[in-house]
């Protein structure tokens, strides 16, 4: 009996032990089932968005010659503005005026005194001012001027007045003005326009008499001619007798300069003489 009432016992519990295992097994299973029908419809759904590709963006190519959208393409800053072209003004004309004998001799001379190269230095020196007053470039020189060598301008004029000879029998009287240029001139077109201009100017504001008759070789083949440069246009002004015009000379210098420079201005100028 004792071991009959043992037996029951220990075949009761093998049988809830039993129970135990089969349930766990069926939990188990379930599980089982249950995660491989998720892992099942996760693959299916996978396959699905496999199946369908994400759109892709293709990535800008450096190489790529299309030009930039305006909203991403940099701002050129405007072309400079360049200023306007500067033209550099002309150079003032160039002058040279002779006083001649200044700086060598007396020239003629009158019995009272009266000198030739004192007339001579204060024409010339207001007839440069009179041309500085109109912004040329004026050198005033002396008769035998070391600058004379090889001298360029616009033009050169040397001043002189005629003898102080009284000359009674003179046909026409010894009184008046006269210019001449070089006698074998290389520019003599220029050279004619320039003793012409003189000529005509000077006789308008003195009212002098062109004496044309006492033109000398002294004047024709003036040193100072043959000293400047071939190609400046050069003249010689004899502004008149010292006796017969000394009036003129000595108390109107300033009308004898006015002619002068203006014969000067009329031939830089291009103005007809």
């Amino acid at each position: 009996m004792a071991r009959h009432s043992g037996g029951h016992t220990s075949s009761s519990a093998y049988e809830k032990s039993s129970g135990a295992a089969l349930n766990a097994s069926r939990l188990i299973v379930v599980t089982s089932c249950v995660a491989a029908i998720g892992a099942m419809a996760y693959g299916f759904l996978g396959v699905q968005q496999l199946a369908e590709p994400t759109p892709k963006i293709a990535p800008a190519s450096i190489f790529s010659t299309a030009p930039p959208s305006p909203s991403s393409a940099p701002t050129q800053p405007p072309p400079a503005t360049l200023p306007p072209s500067i033209t550099p003004s002309p150079a003032p004309p160039r002058v040279g005026i002779v006083a001649g004998h200044w700086g060598s001799d007396t020239g003629a001379i009158c019995p009272d005194g009266l000198r030739e190269v004192d007339i001579n230095f204060d024409v010339a020196e207001r007839v440069a001012n009179l041309l500085k007053a109109r912004e040329y470039q004026v050198d005033l020189l002396e008769e035998f001027d070391s600058r004379l060598g090889d001298y360029r301008a616009d033009a050169l004029v040397s001043i002189h007045a005629d003898s102080c000879d009284e000359i009674p029998n003179a046909t026409p009287p010894a009184s008046g003005f006269k210019v001449a240029r070089v006698a074998n001139s290389m520019v003599p077109e220029a050279e004619d326009r320039l003793v012409a201009c003189l000529k005509k100017r000077y006789q308008a504001h003195t009212g002098m008499y062109f004496h044309a008759n006492s033109i000398t070789d002294d004047m024709s083949h003036y040193h100072t001619f043959y000293e400047i440069n071939g190609h400046t246009p050069g003249a010689i002004i004899e502004t008149g007798f010292m006796f017969a015009d000394r009036e003129m000379l000595t108390k109107k210098p300033n009308v004898v300069a006015q002619g002068i420079a203006a014969g000067i201005i009329c031939f830089i100028e291009g103005e007809t003489p």
